[in-house]
């Protein structure tokens, strides 16, 4: 097992489950610690609807859908972040007989730090930040920046170590997602996939400029080329952004043997959530945790590119150490 720092993950994630009521209720946690979410991630289970996504930089109502490429909207049913868990107040996030998860991860309690960026070289438009760099996530907001001179600006999510996955919405205007990864993005950072949609790696949109990004910034194309999904002059983005922490996170790749006897992925730990994506060809992301299936096979994904209920299409083992393949589902 590897060593690690974290003693208690559920201190920085959490997965809960719940059954709607139709009314105003409180949905709490039940791992070892308290958890108060920064970023909460909820889908319905068993009804086809949106994949709603809020987080404690933008404000407890702002929601965006990881299914879609509408802008950011406001959602009141989802009404406030609390110590262990959040309120809802009704439709669309309580609808009655309907199940529900939701994954949870915590960043700065909502502290935000300002970056008074406006006007400076390489930097998009002032933009802020929380940063936990204990669990290894941040979320940022930033306003695109036109550049004549054809510099790649960057945003600071301060993580110390390159931001290995990081999921980039415009907030303004109706965009595709933009999802910078380590084994797509770090040789070529030209390279990027999309998450509201089932598509292969892309080497033709370049959001990020052909960068990778360093130990504290994450590369934006500028002009005269920008890309709109990541950097438009003067409009909203927010972003969220994870690199590896030993014994907690971990981001890979793995190439597949179209066996049921599949390939093991080593971790170092025992995985509560896992996302993968085929980026060869135009297959759905899948998402799995160890709560909607408590031992394997587990079997029960969501797909973060649709607005699909449970489904059972992706069998694998959340073992000790790791994941174990145990399909040839694409």
């Amino acid at each position: 097992m590897a060593y690690t720092t974290i003693d208690d993950p559920s201190v920085y994630f959490q997965t809960a489950l719940y059954s709607g009521t139709g009314s105003t209720r409180n949905v709490t946690n039940d791992g070892n610690s308290d958890l108060q979410p920064d970023f909460a991630w909820i889908k319905s289970r068993d009804t086809t609807s949106n994949h709603n996504l809020f987080d404690s930089n933008r404000g407890v109502t702002k929601r965006v859908i990881s299914n879609d490429t509408n802008a950011e909207d406001t959602l009141t049913a989802f009404s406030h972040f609390l110590s262990d868990g959040f309120t809802i107040t009704g439709s669309p996030l309580n609808d009655t007989s309907s199940t529900w998860v939701a994954w949870q991860w915590k960043c700065n309690g909502g502290t935000l730090t300002t970056v008074n960026s406006n006007g400076a070289t390489n930097k998009v438009d002032e933009h802020q930040r929380q940063t936990n760099t204990t669990a290894g996530f941040a979320i940022v907001t930033y306003e695109g920046v036109e550049d004549d001179n054809g510099n790649s600006p960057t945003f600071t999510h301060n993580l110390g170590k390159t931001a290995e996955f990081v999921l980039v919405k415009n907030r303004s205007q109706a965009d595709a997602w933009a999802v910078l990864h380590k084994t797509t993005s770090a040789a070529n950072g030209s390279n990027s996939l999309v998450l509201n949609t089932d598509a292969a790696v892309s080497t033709s949109l370049d959001p990020w400029d052909g960068n990778a990004g360093t130990t504290n910034d994450v590369y934006v194309k500028g002009q005269p080329s920008a890309v709109h999904n990541v950097n438009a002059d003067g409009e909203n983005y927010v972003a969220y952004c994870w690199t590896s922490i030993q014994g907690f996170s971990k981001f890979g790749s793995y190439t597949g043997n179209g066996n049921v006897d599949g390939p093991f992925i080593y971790l170092g730990f025992k995985p509560a959530w896992a996302m993968f994506k085929n980026t060869t060809s135009g297959h759905d992301w899948r998402i799995l945790d160890n709560k909607r299936n408590t031992f394997n096979s587990n079997n029960t994904d969501l797909r973060p590119n649709t607005n699909a209920v449970d489904s059972s299409g992706s069998d694998m083992d959340f073992l000790s150490n790791g994941i174990k393949m145990r399909d040839t589902d694409g």
